[in-house]
């Protein structure tokens, strides 16, 4: 079990006996539901009511997801992550658990122990999250495999030099936190769209698709690239609803106009690009 912070006041929390609730020697305590995670993210530090991924864009993540389109990323996030050696992980925007229940599965068949925290701003990804692990354990004798946390990578409730790698999987990252939680040598493995990522989907829901100049999500003067690949694979979608999951998952639903979602509604089969970009960084001394 890994070692948390208090989101307050910064002390070592220590999980009772129970294992039921986290507390700090200042008397600051965190209770872990009923569905095995914790919530560190106290109400001062939130910039809205409900942040992160809403509940109905959770649902449709874990419904996307479950049906394997993106089984090729999992692998390919196992073939960078694994390298034989225990490592303590953090998945920095874990959403819905998917990708890290895939690297789990592929480190146990490669007899590879790995110590994980999965934290996400979003309430409703850490629910389904641990709920998913929770029904896994509950049928065997183990225990939990992954510290599930609701917080902010702009508070990571982890300490300094605690995490050989650390995940970024199309999410927001925060240099300065992620240097301070990663031990020296650690690596930063982070995904991100590139420029043909859901191409066609766009030019159904826009007007026009505007390209972007593509760009490294870190600063160059904080992070050296050590590795970069490109994964790009084709998505066949031949029911409605797997394309309105993929829909409401993803941002670009809530930016189109009413006549994008008009069009994207009536879609019944619609084949996709997936291109992402695969990067490992270590950080610069």
């Amino acid at each position: 079990m890994f070692t948390l912070n208090c989101p307050i006041c910064a002390q070592p929390l220590l999980c009772d006996n129970s294992h039921r609730s986290w507390r700090c020697d200042n008397g600051h305590s965190f209770d872990v539901a009923k569905q095995g995670y914790v919530n560190l993210l106290p109400v001062q530090n939130k910039r809205s009511k409900d942040p992160g991924d809403s509940k109905a864009m959770v649902q449709a993540r874990a419904e996307f997801l479950r049906a394997k389109y993106y089984q090729p990323l999992a692998d390919k996030i196992a073939q960078v992550v694994l390298n034989g050696k225990p490592q303590t992980l953090l998945d920095a925007g874990c959403g819905e658990g998917y990708y890290l229940r895939e690297l789990l599965a592929q480190a146990d068949l490669r007899q590879q122990s790995l110590n994980c925290v999965g934290l996400d701003i979003s309430k409703w990804a850490v629910l389904s999250a641990a709920k998913q692990a929770a029904a896994t354990l509950s049928a065997s004798t183990q225990e939990p495999r992954v510290t599930w946390l609701v917080a902010s990578n702009s508070q990571i409730p982890l300490p300094t030099d605690s995490v050989d790698t650390l995940l970024c999987l199309f999410g927001f990252p925060v240099s300065a936190e992620f240097k301070r939680v990663l031990k020296p040598g650690g690596r930063l493995i982070m995904v991100d769209p590139a420029s043909e990522h859901l191409l066609e989907l766009k030019q159904i829901i826009y007007p026009q698709v505007n390209s972007k100049p593509e760009q490294l999500p870190v600063p160059a003067d904080t992070w050296q690239l050590a590795d970069e690949q490109r994964l790009t694979f084709t998505l066949e979608l031949t029911e409605r609803e797997h394309i309105q999951h993929l829909l409401t998952m993803t941002p670009h639903l809530y930016r189109a106009s009413s006549e994008g979602r008009e069009r994207a509604a009536a879609l019944e089969h619609i084949t996709v690009t997936a291109d992402m970009w695969v990067r490992t960084f270590v950080s610069v001394d």
